[in-house]
């Protein structure tokens, strides 16, 4: 009964997604034009952390079942979700059976196949490539084409959600035929097939430029022969996010703009402009500070932000990260740069609200006093300068994030609060194409982190954070030898935290999981892997001309492009 009761609080019966609006015929509303401030630097989502690739890639190529807008799962690419109920999931939960729809095609007008499913598996889990996304295969021993509309999955153990693989934007399916000379160390130099994936979705890449912009076509073999209602679609990469908001509210020049991570004030003069309006989704969105446990000294050389330069000299110091967390005022930072699409929090998964845990409500008042005494406490002294330092070592970091007026001003108002402790913080921003691109050569890359500090948002796919919270497993780490693809970014390491996640994998009951999920979480922000700042909603700017968008916090924001239409 407990298995059943996980699976039937998860996921809705398979029945097919209806349409929202009426779509006259394929490509017949002409060109929809997408604005991300974040240019896009890959259409290989496997390749890079980015939301902005994920997003993106998600009208290409698409997962066997995603999240609607109010996180429940539907089928995509397949008849049903399988579930106890129908068959489609073993009764000791050790294997789960997928079928496909009949008659689906690639873009290129070839058979789409289990075979296809069970290479993408194999790209991502290959031992010696670095895939941005194989949290989300945790678990899995075998995937098996049964026939050619059947695929099996075996777990190396009874998997209580087993809805990760192949499942929301972040796990989709790719070609065997366009990828099979690219796996392992030759995924990176596939440039042509990372550029231009061929896909399942409504549209096919046209022309991509790298961190500049994307021309895409309707895909003439789509599964629906009235969908999409645009013929073309125009993503622009690059400038910022006020410039991208007001494109869509005040000039009317672009029909959707995503991430709208601007002053409420300034939103709220465009949007009396009437020619748009914002659309907001509070999914599991969360703005974090993560703290490198690893040395960073440029004098390490290639060794930097690796293990092999050993633990970082004064984050490593379980004082110093919390006394950083104590004198930040969130509520400042909250109504300065957030409104009403943003609340502070101590949590890493706020949401679903059976996930959110409150043990560490004690971040959400700041306490300077508490900060300062805690690091007198650790030998940490101020200096003449007003900056701590022990042992030759000084409480300055450098405090990286991508550039937006936002998280500019964020960064200052940190820095001033840190101030208040006796930590010193150099700013430093980069251009978001390149912070969040992957690009393994980068230096200024957001997995690469040659940084102290740094600071971004990130989410997971659905509403059961099993898979996110596998992220900050040890072997998630980034580094040379995963082509800096990992997701642990803080470089986070502890056994306990391991079990933790183990303990979930292997739990049935809901309510046991939310403890267990709650206590890795708290686990996870009491040893100061990060700073969780703010809960945000995830807003973006919608045309008055465009119909069928709905806002979605649980998987890629253009989930139902194939939906979209002009407003007639």
């Amino acid at each position: 009964m407990k298995r059943r009761n996980i699976l039937l609080a998860s996921v809705v019966a398979a029945f097919a997604m209806a349409g929202s609006a009426a779509h006259a015929e394929r490509g017949g509303d002409g060109e929809l034009k997408i604005l991300f401030w974040q240019a896009v630097s890959t259409l290989n989502p496997y390749l890079s952390g980015g939301t902005k690739e994920v997003y993106s890639s998600s009208m290409v190529i698409e997962p066997l079942a995603r999240y609607d807008e109010t996180g429940k799962l539907v089928p995509t690419l397949v008849t049903e979700i399988p579930t106890l109920e129908n068959g489609g999931i073993a009764p000791d939960m050790t294997s789960m059976v997928w079928k496909l729809k009949p008659d689906l095609k690639w873009s290129d007008g070839t058979d789409f196949t289990a075979d296809d499913v069970v290479f993408t598996w194999k790209y991502c889990t290959a031992p010696d490539g670095g895939c941005a996304q194989k949290a989300q295969y945790e678990g899995i021993k075998s995937v098996e084409a049964v026939d050619p509309h059947t695929v099996k999955m075996t777990f190396t153990e009874p998997k209580y959600y087993p809805y990760g693989a192949f499942v929301g934007g972040q796990s989709p399916i790719i070609q065997k035929a366009q990828f099979k000379d690219c796996v392992g160390a030759a995924a990176p130099g596939c440039t042509s097939a990372n550029f231009g994936p061929i896909g399942t979705g409504p549209f096919v890449v046209k022309e991509f430029k790298p961190n500049d912009v994307i021309t895409f076509t309707a895909n003439k073999n789509y599964r629906d022969p009235a969908k999409p209602a645009f013929a073309t679609v125009t993503l622009k990469g690059g400038g910022d996010a006020v410039s991208a908001a007001r494109a869509v509210l005040e000039t009317g020049e672009y029909d959707y703009a995503w991430n709208m991570q601007v002053e409420p004030e300034i939103l709220a003069t465009m949007v009396a402009a009437g020619k748009g309006e914002l659309v907001t989704a509070f999914g599991s969105q969360v703005e974090r500070i993560n703290l490198n446990h690893y040395a960073v000294d440029p004098s390490l050389g290639e060794k930097r932000s690796t293990k092999e330069a050993g633990p970082h000299p004064a984050l490593s110091d379980p004082a110093v990260r919390r006394a950083l967390s104590m004198a930040i005022d969130r509520d400042v930072i909250n109504e300065a740069g957030y409104g009403a699409a943003g609340k502070p929090t101590c949590n890493i998964v706020p949401g679903p609200e059976v996930y959110a845990s409150t043990a560490n409500d004690w971040c959400l008042k700041p306490d300077v006093d508490g900060a300062n005494k805690l690091l007198d406490e650790a030998g940490w002294v101020k200096g003449s300068d007003g900056i701590r330092a022990k042992n030759g070592v000084k409480l300055s970091f450098l405090y990286q994030t991508s550039t937006n007026s936002v998280r500019q001003a964020t960064q200052a108002l940190v820095k001033d609060m840190w101030a208040q402790i006796g930590v010193a913080a150099e700013l430093r921003n980069i251009s978001a194409s390149v912070f969040f691109g992957g690009d393994p050569a980068s230096p200024d890359t957001f997995q690469k982190f040659y940084a102290d500090v740094e600071m971004y948002t990130n989410n997971f796919d659905g509403t059961d954070p099993e898979k996110y919270l596998a992220e900050w497993l040890c072997n998630q780490i980034p580094a040379p030898s995963n082509g800096w693809q990992g997701q642990n970014m803080p470089r986070y390491c502890n056994p306990e935290y391991e079990k933790l996640v183990t303990e979930l994998s292997k739990t049935a009951d809901l309510a046991k999981r939310a403890e267990i999920a709650k206590k890795a979480n708290d686990m996870l922000t009491e040893e100061g892997a990060h700073i969780p700042l703010i809960y945000r909603g995830q807003v973006s700017a919608r045309s008055a001309t465009l119909e069928g968008v709905k806002i979605n916090g649980w998987d890629s924001e253009l989930w139902n492009v194939a939906d979209w239409s002009r407003k007639k």
